[in-house]
């Protein structure tokens, strides 16, 4: 029995984000800290329903080019939340005195607001530097950085191990 073109149209108004149903999905189920068969279905459900619900306050939707180079960018991210975290623990105990804090503009090589989006976010993530505003053009990112000694190398530590990634993965290349 083979599926009409009709019912093919169906899937992308029923399940908008399969990737987030999965994420909603993993992260309920590690809330709950368990597998029982109602946890996995109610897991499911807020999954399903809730990109269902949120699907018109996407603005865009962006495929994925690379999402082994998006499964790498991960795991970077999360090693660099621990570092991060264990230098700004250095920072902190060596005495405040001694920080450096400054602003980075970072000029910007995305198109898509998704990937920007997700470059301000990461950045927010990883303790020690925040993303401060983003340019009416959407070009340039100001950063606040603890403690900034070379601003250059801020920016480009961000834009290779951040910025070409996102943009491998979202934008066309």
């Amino acid at each position: 029995m083979g599926f009409s073109r009709g019912s093919i149209d169906v899937m992308p108004r029923l399940l908008p984000h399969p990737i987030l149903t999965l994420t909603l999905t993993a992260v309920w189920l590690l809330l709950v800290n368990g597998l029982a068969p109602g946890q996995v279905l109610l897991g499911l459900f807020l999954g399903l329903t809730i990109p269902l619900f949120s699907r018109r306050f996407w603005p865009e939707r962006s495929p994925m080019r690379r999402p082994l180079t998006l499964l790498r960018f991960g795991a970077l991210v999360l090693y660099d939340i621990l570092a991060a975290n264990l230098v700004v623990a250095w920072l902190i105990l060596r005495g405040p005195t001694r920080l450096r804090p400054g602003f980075v503009s970072i000029p910007l090589d995305l198109g898509s607001e998704l990937a920007i989006s997700l470059l301000a976010n990461t950045i927010c993530l990883t303790p020690g530097t925040v993303s401060a505003l983003l340019s009416p053009d959407r070009r340039t990112l100001l950063v606040h950085a603890l403690d900034l000694d070379d601003p250059a190398a801020l920016i480009a530590t961000i834009k290779t191990r951040y910025e070409t990634p996102l943009r491998q993965v979202f934008d066309p290349c």
